[in-house]
């Protein structure tokens, strides 16, 4: 591996590393199919309701990070919460890779950088831009790291089954919230970014050096295109989080 100047640009596709997870995590009896889920109020109501139960579990300094098995018309489907920042919710999705599961559809909330996009859109990545940290530890550097198109088609053909409508484009992922300053978001608009979020470069890195599926349907929610930040309500809005999942369950279990 050669030496550069910035150690991020440094890949190395070396295997296995020092910390393998499939030498350190036993395989067992998982759905193939499997939604990471950004919002818990809908995990949690799945738990209260009996719908799902507890089948694995990783663990954190931050505690136990459960994985949920539930029956969809006959089909399993594995969900779980992934956390937050592309470094976390990336080690996850390695974990429950090692566990046996396949096929992803996350869903989650991600900023817009364009006010048209109205609360709610959906929007489906079909790249996301990599400025985070993790992405580059799993593939060569490059400005996008993509979605797997059969996971934006399912997606797509979930949208279009239920007339929902949807956009599709690039993701900014990004590990500093706090740094989205006005000329970076100029920039991203620039390259055709249609939102922001933290976790989508990381995840499509991950899954392309597995070698699985995986691909994210998002909602637009707060707006960083203006002047000043406006939240919009985006995390109090129970209705559109669960019929995000339960869109994201359809086209996972179509794959």
């Amino acid at each position: 591996m050669d030496r550069r100047d910035y150690p991020i640009l440094e890949f190395d596709p070396t295997l296995p590393a020092l910390i393998e997870p499939s030498e350190h995590i036993e395989a067992r009896d998982m759905p193939e199919h499997c939604v990471p889920c950004f919002f818990l109020e809908v995990i949690d109501e799945l738990v209260e309701s009996g719908r799902a139960r507890e089948v694995a579990c990783m663990n954190s300094e931050m505690g136990r990070h459960p994985v949920y098995e539930l029956d969809v018309d006959g089909k399993r489907l594995a969900v779980f919460h992934p956390g937050i920042t592309s470094a976390f919710a990336g080690a996850m999705l390695e974990e429950v890779i090692a566990f046996g599961c396949r096929k992803f559809i996350a869903c989650g909330s991600a900023g817009v950088l364009d006010q048209a996009i109205t609360f709610g859109h959906v929007v489906i990545p079909e790249s996301a831009v990599r400025d985070d940290g993790l992405s580059y530890h799993y593939a060569p550097p490059s400005r996008e790291v993509a979605a797997h198109p059969d996971g934006v088609a399912a997606i797509e053909a979930a949208c279009d089954k239920h007339n929902i409508p949807f956009l599709t484009g690039k993701t900014w992922t990004t590990d500093a919230f706090y740094r989205e300053t006005p000329k970076r978001v100029a920039l991203r608009r620039l390259e055709g970014c249609l939102t922001v979020e933290m976790e989508a470069a990381g995840f499509f890195a991950v899954a392309e050096f597995r070698g699985v599926v995986f691909a994210q349907a998002l909602y637009g929610a707060d707006d960083i295109s203006g002047a000043e930040w406006d939240v919009r309500g985006w995390h109090s809005r129970e209705s559109i989080r669960a019929k995000l999942f339960w869109l994201a369950a359809e086209a996972c279990l179509s794959l």
